[in-house]
């Protein structure tokens, strides 16, 4: 499992970033693939209660890195954390296939009760640099979150959110959907963002 979802990461990497040069340099050079490799040896030893060490693993991980990924976090395969830095994945977080993270993104929860707390991801999202991603939310499939974004509410599947709190952008249309901005807002629906 490990060794397929490295070869994911590295096919993922190569056609999404450009500056990537070689699968060599990828896989000693890249922190996304040591952070998510050690991150497959916790999640193992988390769903076997072996849960210290799991997590003296993780904080391994984010020490090597500045990555951390909570064990008990859900991730598919071929994610890739660019740069990688500050980013945070909390213990409930579902992540699917070929997702990309920036740096200092953070999917984090709201409440401290037990239970599902994190977001779900789905396939194919990209999440810019020092988003927020809070709560047992929902960003569907193709989605994007822009840079420094707040995220609280669902993204539905091919949409962009942007701002704090995040709006929902209409993708090619440069339409916002749900502001909760004044009656005469710029924002409203059918009117172009200026």
């Amino acid at each position: 499992m490990i060794f397929q979802d490295i070869k994911a990461q590295i096919k993922h990497i190569q056609s999404s970033d450009p500056a990537s040069r070689s699968a060599l340099e990828i896989l000693l050079l890249y922190p996304s693939i040591h952070a998510v490799a050690l991150y497959r040896l916790s999640h193992f030893l988390h769903i076997h209660h072996a849960r210290f060490l799991a997590r003296m693993i993780s904080q391994f991980a984010r020490f090597l890195t500045g990555i951390e990924i909570h064990p008990g976090a859900t991730i598919g395969k071929g994610l890739f954390i660019d740069h990688g830095m500050g980013t945070v994945i909390g213990e409930t977080a579902v992540i699917g296939d070929y997702v990309k993270l920036f740096h200092q993104v953070t999917l984090g929860g709201v409440n401290f009760t037990h239970g599902k707390r994190h977001p779900t991801v789905e396939s194919n999202v990209e999440i810019g640099a020092g988003a927020k991603v809070l709560g047992n939310i929902t960003i569907g499939q193709n989605a994007k979150i822009g840079a420094n974004a707040v995220v609280l509410k669902d993204v539905p599947a091919n949409a962009t959110a942007v701002g704090i709190p995040a709006r929902i952008v209409v993708p090619h249309k440069n339409e916002v959907l749900d502001c909760e901005c004044a009656e005469n807002c710029i924002h409203r629906k059918n009117q172009p963002l200026k």
